[in-house]
């Protein structure tokens, strides 16, 4: 399935977004969350990495936290995880109250993203903040 979230849409998501937990996040250069959350902090976006392995680390100097609570609050769950692996974390932002689910490119979850609009949430799937933002002209986080 393709993401039918119109540019309206995604302009309004990514514009009322301030906070990101960024699930899945890398220390490793040539992986595409490292690149991303480096655009994605430079754009203005506060950005909480959650690796449970790289807790306490910091990345693109932003400390490492273990788990979802740890990040909170936050607007947007970030997924940088296998297409099987996201709706733990995203039934746990819809308890923590996260506006937004944000599945990158090729990460696909039709029951993940059932439960999250079911909970009021919008849900992004399969596409990039960081290609976004240029596309739609955006050019920093609305502060």
């Amino acid at each position: 399935m393709t993401d039918q979230t119109s540019d309206k849409n995604l302009i309004s998501i990514l514009t009322g977004t301030r906070r990101i937990a960024l699930v899945g996040a890398s220390n490793k250069p040539d992986r595409p969350s490292y690149g991303v959350m480096q655009y994605l902090l430079r754009h203005g976006y506060e950005v909480v990495p959650v690796n449970p392995a790289l807790a306490g680390q910091e990345i693109h100097g932003q400390t490492v936290v273990a788990t979802l609570a740890q990040a909170g609050p936050f607007d947007m769950l970030e997924l940088f995880r296998r297409p099987t692996e996201v709706l733990e974390p995203v039934q746990e932002a819809i308890k923590l109250g996260a506006k937004t689910i944000w599945m990158q490119l090729g990460v696909v979850n039709e029951e993940a993203a059932k439960a999250a609009r079911e909970a009021g949430l919008a849900v992004v799937m399969d596409r990039c903040p960081a290609i976004e933002l240029p596309r739609l002209g955006i050019g920093s986080a609305a502060h």
